[in-house]
């Protein structure tokens, strides 16, 4: 079966003057324009290509070699190029934007805007479609997560309490401003860290490593730094966190409990505006 909204393989069943002729479902094919026809690797009948297949703008199913920014069943950002009376059109890098109906609004939006949103197949309508009404499409299962865990998070919208941001494409989760030690803004992509699963159901998330095996991968990096400066390294526990932020991409807090460590192991000595490897 090819999946509309997705990257598919399908071969090649003849050439002809506008492109490649690809088997779809059943006796039908689809046309991958010339433009699109890679020059480094087999096009011949019976040769199989990757591609992405969607409607084209006199909704017949065409191919195509470029890879979108969003495929059919995931999150993404996107910015709003136009406006009409059926809805927004939002840049996903086709020749044909994609639509967002004003129904499937969840906010109002202008020209220029960016906006989180869930692409699906709306069969009924019979066109790929995004709505920014994102929970019916997230997960009410009870997250399977454990306490550590690396995962990717989509940050969508600040809150009171923080920042939401969705998890592996799968459930809500919540960066709590405490956790906040560099500039977020909605439509980042960030790799996190589980950092508890509340009885609630709910998740709360860390930009940055948790526990101890945290604590010792962050001093592992301070002492390679270290020795990478000739055991001198301007920053302590005084620094901003903008600036221990930009060097390890860790809290202040963080960096302090690294530093602390290292201090009472005796293999770092803290100084007003610096640190010391000790015997460098």
């Amino acid at each position: 079966m090819v999946a509309v909204g997705r990257m598919n393989r399908l071969q090649v069943i003849r050439r002809s003057d506008f492109g490649l002729f690809l088997a779809g479902d059943d006796d039908s094919s689809i046309l991958l324009p010339s433009r699109y026809i890679p020059n480094d690797q087999p096009c011949a009948p019976g040769d199989s290509l990757d591609v992405f297949v969607y409607f084209d703008s006199e909704d017949r199913l065409v191919a195509t070699t470029e890879t979108p920014k969003v495929q059919v069943g995931e999150f993404a950002s996107l910015k709003v190029v136009d406006i009409n009376s059926v809805g927004l059109f939002l840049d996903w890098g086709l020749p044909k934007d994609l639509l967002l109906p004003h129904s499937e609004e969840q906010r109002p939006l202008q020209v220029g805007d960016y906006c989180v949103v869930y692409v699906f197949l709306d069969k009924r309508k019979g066109r790929i479609t995004a709505t920014a009404r994102l929970d019916r499409h997230l997960d009410q299962e009870p997250a399977r997560y454990r306490v550590g865990q690396q995962v990717d998070l989509l940050l969508v919208s600040a809150t009171e309490m923080g920042f939401k941001a969705i998890i592996n494409n799968r459930h809500w989760g919540l960066i709590h401003k405490n956790e906040l030690f560099k500039f977020v803004r909605s439509g980042m992509r960030e790799p996190g860290f589980i950092k508890e699963l509340r009885v609630d159901g709910k998740i709360s998330l860390s930009l940055q490593a948790v526990g101890e095996q945290a604590a010792s991968s962050l001093a592992d990096q301070i002492l390679a730094k270290l020795r990478e400066h000739d055991g001198v390294l301007h920053l302590n526990d005084k620094s901003p966190p903008e600036k221990i932020s930009a060097m390890f991409g860790v809290s202040k807090g963080n960096f302090k409990k690294a530093i602390g460590g290292l201090y009472k192991q005796g293999r770092i000595v803290i100084q007003d505006d610096r640190i010391e490897l000790v015997g460098s």
